[in-house]
């Protein structure tokens, strides 16, 4: 189950000296980790718990918004202790009051750290919901589960592409339905797989998904400005909350629903 992290960070701390504090604080759980060797490590979750009125200072220091920032100071530290850190390691950063299990919390910050590893992201078993926000699908929401397989979406339930063959669409919008979303979503239009490597759900546009046919925009609860898919081999990671958009106005929602499996 998740375990809940309490406020317990010093009154008063800056930017910067937050900024050095959390970065100590990861180092010396890496340090803890894997025998301080990281090519194990496959990514890292940073956790934030803080009160409402230090949320601005938290945000701030640790670049929430701007991930790769805060990456560039955990790899130095990581090439100056030769923690041997994979290229394609992932960093998130998002604001929660409850930490998985298995995260490591910090003794006088609002933070906690989950450390992704081979070995974690296999035995990880999550669970998920895509909830029809605006449309007409066949139901008003779906889960979804680590290790599924792709689950497609798409205008009617079985889809001709161009190359002639039939596909099944798992979250199909009936295109006989008198809710106007509808017209404007492609019989091909996404799918959403799990990513063993990224321990995630992932989104990807499909042939009548991209430009110039229809449309795919992902909202981010904590990114202002929408994040356009305009390739079929380039996915999103889905994080709780993302709001996406099918075409003009069908939009879904993704919402975590458990991770208490993850060991």
């Amino acid at each position: 189950m998740f375990e809940i992290f309490k406020n317990d960070q010093p009154a008063q701390m800056d930017v910067k000296s937050l900024r050095d504090a959390a970065i100590r604080f990861i180092k010396e759980e890496l340090q803890k980790s894997e025998g301080g060797e990281g090519r194990n490590i496959r990514g890292l979750q940073l956790f934030i718990s803080s009160r409402l009125e230090e949320k601005h200072i938290y945000e701030a220091a640790l670049y929430v918004g701007e991930p790769e920032r805060l990456k560039e100071e955990i790899q130095k530290i990581a090439d100056d202790f030769d923690m041997d850190l994979p290229l394609n390691w992932t960093l998130e950063v998002s604001f929660a009051d409850e930490a998985p299990t298995g995260s490591r919390r910090a003794s006088e910050l609002a933070l906690a750290l989950f450390i992704k590893t081979r070995e974690n992201l296999i035995r990880k078993d999550l669970e998920a919901c895509i909830k029809i926000l605006n449309g007409e699908a066949e139901q008003s929401e779906y889960k979804i589960h680590s290790g599924m397989e792709p689950m497609t979406i798409g205008r009617e339930k079985k889809a001709q592409g161009s190359d002639g063959f039939f596909r099944v669409n798992a979250i199909a919008f009936p295109g006989d339905s008198s809710n106007e979303a509808n017209k404007y979503i492609s019989r091909q239009h996404a799918h959403i797989s799990w990513n063993s490597e990224k321990g995630s759900f992932m989104i990807f546009a499909d042939e009548g998904g991209v430009p110039p046919h229809n449309k795919i925009k992902i909202k981010s609860m904590n990114d202002d400005s929408p994040f356009k898919l305009n390739s079929t081999q380039i996915g999103h990671e889905l994080k709780d909350g993302d709001q996406v958009i099918l075409g003009e106005s069908a939009v879904i929602e993704f919402k975590s629903v458990s991770q208490e499996a993850i060991r």
